[in-house]
């Protein structure tokens, strides 16, 4: 998939191309080695996150680390707006144990079918998230919960959220995945959230009930769940036009219209 990103073949890659919106390929942690290409930013902490049912996804050191990579590389990009997209193995996994934890959900509320596994195979994730999230309750803190859980794009998304506030930016938020970040983002940085705009509603339970716990009300609703940024790439030219009605569109007295006042009844 991350050759497809680069190869300029993915769902991002096509709307990226049609709004003028530019992409970059952050590595993270995939559990691979890529050579270098003009897309691809090398930030690789590890090669994949640790299984959290049996210790800590992320040492400490390590999720430090990628806050700080995902802080680096937005302090380096130009531009007021920042969209983050994902691509992880098992993501709305981690995604629906930070949400439990760190909302105080029920995770029966959190999960859903991720890329489209059976009634078996939910059942099965369920099984395992419940004992994943009873083999961390030390992890209560903002810091410790995102170290027991991951992942480590998770992490890195969250650090450049909160760099891109820090700045003054647009985060133009996409699904799932990367709303969870904005909430690691949100209770490590409180104030994040107040530059955010949300794309969509995704398909998946645990998103709707992220954007209930941030008092969101998406621009989107069309059970895409997708990943990538793609969402919050197609909201993108919403932002264009209401940015433009704005500095643009003429008022009543501008033009030149009479107002007139209706007699009362």
């Amino acid at each position: 998939m991350v050759h497809n990103f680069l190869n300029q073949g993915a769902a991002i890659n096509v709307f990226a191309r049609q709004h003028g919106i530019a992409l970059r390929v952050v590595d993270a942690g995939v559990d691979a080695e890529f050579a270098e290409h003009p897309l691809l930013l090398n930030h690789k902490i590890r090669r994949g996150s640790r299984d959290a049912l049996h210790e800590a996804a992320m040492t400490r050191d390590e999720c430090i680390r990628a806050l700080q990579a995902g802080m680096s590389v937005v302090e380096r990009m130009p531009g007021n707006l920042l969209i983050v997209g994902d691509m992880g193995i098992g993501n709305t996994s981690a995604a629906s144990l930070l949400l439990a934890r760190l909302g105080e959900l029920p995770l029966s509320l959190c999960i859903g079918r991720g890329t489209g596994l059976d009634d078996e195979g939910l059942a099965r994730k369920q099984d395992i998230l419940c004992r994943v999230l009873a083999r961390h309750p030390q992890a209560q803190a903002p810091l410790d919960t995102l170290a027991a859980f991951g992942g480590l794009e998770i992490a890195m998304m969250a650090g450049a959220l909160i760099m891109a506030a820090s700045q003054r930016r647009v985060l133009l938020m996409d699904g799932f995945i990367a709303g969870t970040a904005l909430l690691v983002a949100e209770r490590l940085a409180p104030g994040v959230r107040d530059y955010a705009v949300f794309a969509h509603r995704s398909g998946e339970p645990g998103h709707r009930q992220l954007l209930a716990l941030l008092n969101a009300e998406p621009l989107l609703d069309l059970g895409m769940r997708l990943g990538e940024g793609s969402a919050a790439a197609l909201a993108y030219p919403l932002l264009l036009s209401a940015a433009a009605f704005l500095e643009e569109m003429a008022s009543f007295d501008s033009a030149g219209i009479s107002r007139q006042e209706q007699a009362p009844c």
